[in-house]
């Protein structure tokens, strides 16, 4: 394929990495998962966050960026199967790139892992499709080619990037009810806007907007999302961030993960021959 002047290949023959060089944005795109390590918009702080201590190695999920959870999201009820589905830990095909004065367009699709992975399931497609510029937006598109319904879970795993997160306040799901997963699962309501002073990952059903107000850097990040009935927000905090090898001790500080996701009872129902749509756009204001 032809690449446009705007993007080029990096990393290694054993995991390349493509790499965007835009007058609107940067970015850099993992085959692995077709997973977006990075997005800058010119002259602003990175918006994703990505964790210094991230494997970059074929077969393992990235820590930072957009990760792909696909088609189940969280554990498996087989404990055999890896966390969030295989869609990112697999090598994705870039089957389009193109650029103009706003940005770059890139188009993955997910079309053969049965050798990769003994979980594939023949009857799913799956497509990603960004735009990278001043804005970002992702497209995960699934269809069911088989013969029987089939439910998907799915999430666009979205890591922020933040000045300081004990100043951050989010907005845009008061009165929204959740499962917080955060010890025994519970349900609960949400009361006023959401601030961080401990782990947080709650699933909320919602479908609304969401607002990130970031006064350490002095900006605010929208967040708006289609074909989604559940947004995740998740905060290891200390004691799970040490924990976490791929994560360095301190840096919960920089990072909240805002999530476009259908899970748990939002889990969608694809029948055989039908298309969902899960939108996800991310911008300044």
């Amino acid at each position: 394929m032809h690449l446009p002047d705007c993007l080029h290949l990096g990393g290694t023959p054993a995991y390349p990495i493509h790499e965007v060089r835009h007058p609107r944005a940067s970015a850099r795109i993992a085959v692995n998962g077709a997973h977006l390590m990075e997005w800058t918009p010119a002259g602003a702080h990175p918006v994703l966050f990505l964790s210094p201590d991230a494997v970059l190695e074929p077969g393992k999920a990235i820590r930072g960026g957009i990760p792909v959870c696909w088609p189940w999201f969280g554990p498996h009820a087989d404990p055999q199967r890896p966390m969030h589905g295989y869609a990112r830990i697999l090598p994705w095909n870039l089957v389009k790139a193109e650029s103009d004065e706003s940005g770059v367009h890139l188009v993955y699709e997910l079309t053969d892992g049965e050798a990769a992975t003994p979980w594939w399931n023949p009857g799913l497609r799956a497509r990603l499709e960004m735009h990278l510029g001043t804005e970002l937006a992702v497209e995960l598109f699934t269809r069911n080619s088989g013969d029987e319904p089939v439910r998907l879970e799915e999430a666009l795993h979205t890591y922020l990037s933040v000045g300081d997160i004990t100043r951050v306040c989010v907005r845009g799901l008061d009165g929204a009810h959740y499962l917080d997963t955060v010890g025994e699962p519970t349900r609960r309501r949400q009361e006023g806007n959401i601030v961080l002073d401990r782990e947080i990952d709650r699933q909320y059903a919602s479908e609304a907007a969401v607002t990130v107000e970031d006064p350490a850097w002095g900006r605010t990040l929208i967040v708006e999302k289609e074909g989604s009935a559940t947004t995740v927000v998740w905060n290891p905090w200390i004691e799970k961030s040490k924990r976490l090898a791929d994560l360095p001790d301190e840096a919960y500080h920089g990072f909240l993960c805002v999530e476009a996701a259908n899970a748990g009872a939002g889990a969608v129902e694809l029948a055989p021959g039908a298309e969902h749509v899960l939108r996800k756009r991310v911008r300044l204001a």
